[in-house]
């Protein structure tokens, strides 16, 4: 029996017509890649804060991902499909006869040229790229559901339960995406953060902060298309998209200043807090901002216990997380 990753890379496979057929690996995620569509099936793993380990909650997770993107985009997100095993032990993507072994996420394939971090790199990201971004993600904070159980994941109490998961979940990996010292300063950091601000994260639930939002607002996740779409949200825990709009928006800005950006990062906070009405929140913001970085680390750095990941793609993981948790050492020392 061939496995499931071969066969799939088999243009014959697709149920769309393609003449090639390519794999990405996330820690969560297997994506194949069609000359028009791409299919993101889920890996079978359970990291605690996701759990993908049966066909169910697979299925699950699909349709729910499906659903929650096309909030921000539109055209991209068109359906789940099932994988299907036939009689001769072959995977196929689409309704076949055989037995259902697993599910994708089938979305239409966005060119690499109208993600954000690609204008970016060519040096074509411009004040009219900013300005669609800033509305896209003030309107969506603006409309986005609200209700008194999701204002409850905008307390200290809630949101310490993600901090403290991260710390335990990276603490295996300390000296090797992160070093001792940046994972101490930074825990007591926010441990000291959480314990002296409980009023300010009470006043952002009052002010009506707290939403469902997307989760994971980062360079790559942002295109340029008409009209500018987001995707990629995050879907597998509510408590990761239930938040304040502000830890939203400080990931793509945090993701701006990782890659050299600081000044288009600072343009588009700008046009965000005048079109979102935001003041006073530097503070709040630059605690975000560490927590998105970490994040960012952290689920780069799982790659690491991928058995499916060879070991050169391992090593650049490894570099990526350290760089990340650097950055987040790095707006710690500036809050000092």
């Amino acid at each position: 029996m061939t496995s499931m990753i071969d066969d799939l890379l088999d243009p014959a496979a697709s149920p769309d017509p393609t003449e090639h057929m390519s794999l990405i690996q996330t820690h969560i995620s297997m994506v194949f890649i069609g000359d028009d569509y791409v299919y993101k099936v889920k890996k079978a793993v359970d990291f605690g804060f996701l759990d993908f380990s049966t066909l169910e909650e697979r299925r699950h997770y699909c349709e729910k991902e499906v659903r929650l993107n096309q909030r921000l985009s539109q055209g991209i997100y068109l359906g789940v499909l099932p994988v299907i095993r036939d009689r001769r032990g072959i995977h196929h993507l689409g309704e076949i006869d055989g037995e259902t072994v697993d599910y994708a996420v089938r979305m239409r394939r966005i060119s690499e040229d109208r993600l954000m971090k690609t204008l970016y790199e060519r040096g074509e990201l411009q004040e009219i790229h900013l300005e669609a971004v800033a509305d896209l993600l003030a309107r969506f904070h603006r409309e986005a559901e609200r209700s008194t159980h999701i204002d409850a994941f905008g307390s200290v109490k809630s949101f310490k339960v993600n901090t403290d998961e991260n710390f335990a979940q990276t603490e295996p990996f300390v000296g090797r995406t992160i070093s001792r010292s940046n994972f101490e300063r930074i825990r007591d950091w926010t441990e000291a953060f959480t314990r002296d601000n409980g009023p300010l994260f009470e006043r952002r639930i009052q002010e009506g902060r707290i939403r469902d939002c997307h989760g994971d607002l980062h360079m790559e996740h942002i295109c340029f298309l008409d009209p500018v779409a987001a995707i990629d949200c995050i879907e597998f825990n509510d408590r990761f998209r239930y938040s304040d709009t502000l830890a939203d928006i400080a990931f793509l800005l945090m993701d701006l200043e990782f890659n050299g950006a600081a000044d288009h990062a600072q343009r588009l906070w700008s046009m965000y807090a005048e079109k979102a009405n935001e003041s006073g929140t530097d503070r709040l913001l630059a605690f975000y901002k560490v927590y998105r970085a970490y994040v960012r680390g952290k689920v780069i750095g799982f790659q690491l216990n991928d058995p499916n990941i060879n070991a050169t793609a391992k090593e650049k993981a490894a570099s990526t997380a350290g760089a990340y948790f650097r950055l987040a050492a790095h707006y710690v020392d500036s809050d000092a």
